[in-house]
């Protein structure tokens, strides 16, 4: 069955910096789009960065474009978010999710992506 593991989360302070892992097993991990996303408290669930199957394009949410960047390592079934300058209102549940479907959608909407993994925490300070 398909799984989803986040890791990595935790407390940090203003501008510092986290890597988030997710580690997927279940199904072919190299043809699908994957996707992170974040929930606050009391706001509704987030799209943060997607990146295609074949890694070659990633996109981002105006929010973080230029602190974060989303990778993806084929080989080790693990999908990444590097996450500098962290500012307190980045404060949420990270959640990886997979595709819904094979062919790169490139989408930020959450309907389309099938599994998501349990989420880390990601609290950062002032």
């Amino acid at each position: 069955q398909v799984q989803l593991v986040e890791s990595g989360g935790g407390l940090v302070q203003a501008g510092g910096s986290l890597r988030l892992s997710c580690a997927a097993s279940g199904f072919t991990f190299r043809s699908y789009d994957m996707g992170w996303f974040r929930q606050a408290p009391r706001k509704a669930r987030e799209f943060v960065a997607g990146i295609s199957w074949s890694s070659g394009f990633t996109y981002y949410a105006d929010s973080v474009k230029g602190r974060f960047t989303i990778s993806k390592n084929n080989a080790v079934n693990t999908v990444y978010l590097q996450m500098n300058s962290l500012k307190p209102e980045d404060t949420a549940v990270y959640y990886c999710a997979k595709q819904q479907r094979s062919s790169s959608l490139s989408t930020r909407i959450a309907a389309d992506y099938d599994y998501w993994g349990q989420g880390t925490q990601v609290t950062v300070s002032s």
